[in-house]
């Protein structure tokens, strides 16, 4: 990892700390309870957080999925999230666009269940981004809908994952997942 990447990585995680992570009994959209929450929108959302999110996601991409030129993942989480990827990308002279996967199908017009399918073409190579995953579910979901859209999904990654059998459930089908952050970079102490 470059050092400015250390950096950046580095102060995300201090941002996340601050502004995102919460310890204490929580149940999760999967029903599963836990001893953490993390609300990375707090962090997504923050005009510094975006920054670093898009830098460091941009920089995964081009490591790990030279050929995507195209990110989405579910609404709410996914949304700042793949926006700050796109917009980095511009700014650098670079065409990754984004597209946003709805929870339920467009009520009116097209019924679409993607949101930017115009800027993207067919079996294009895509990623799918997350904030969190826990079981894996979402991910898995939110990849369906975008081979059903006739995208090729290159891969998953994540901002956080909780360590609970998410990433070994998408891997399952044979996508590879990165992630920026676990569960033991927010609590060292655990196993």
């Amino acid at each position: 990892m470059k050092a400015s990447n250390k950096d950046a990585r580095g102060r995300l995680l201090d941002l996340f700390s601050r502004k995102s992570f919460r310890r204490g009994k929580v149940v999760l959209a999967s029903g599963r309870e836990s001893d953490f929450y993390i609300d990375c929108k707090q962090t997504s959302l923050s005009a510094e957080g975006h920054g670093l999110i898009g830098r460091l996601l941009l920089d995964l991409l081009r490591e790990r999925f030279s050929e995507v030129r195209a990110v989405g993942g579910p609404t709410l989480g996914a949304d700042p999230i793949v926006s700050a990827v796109s917009t980095i990308s511009s700014l650098e002279g670079e065409a990754i666009d984004a597209f946003i996967i709805r929870k339920e199908p467009k009520g009116h017009g097209t019924a679409a269940w993607i949101e930017g399918m115009g800027n993207l073409r067919p079996d294009q190579p895509v990623v799918i981004i997350e904030d969190v995953i826990t079981t894996g579910g979402s991910t898995l979901r939110a990849v369906a809908r975008a081979r059903e859209a006739g995208l090729d999904v290159k891969g998953v990654i994540v901002m956080v994952d909780r360590c609970e059998g998410g990433k070994e459930a998408i891997e399952k089908e044979g996508l590879n997942v990165v992630s920026l952050y676990t569960r033991h970079d927010f609590i060292p102490e655990d196993p």
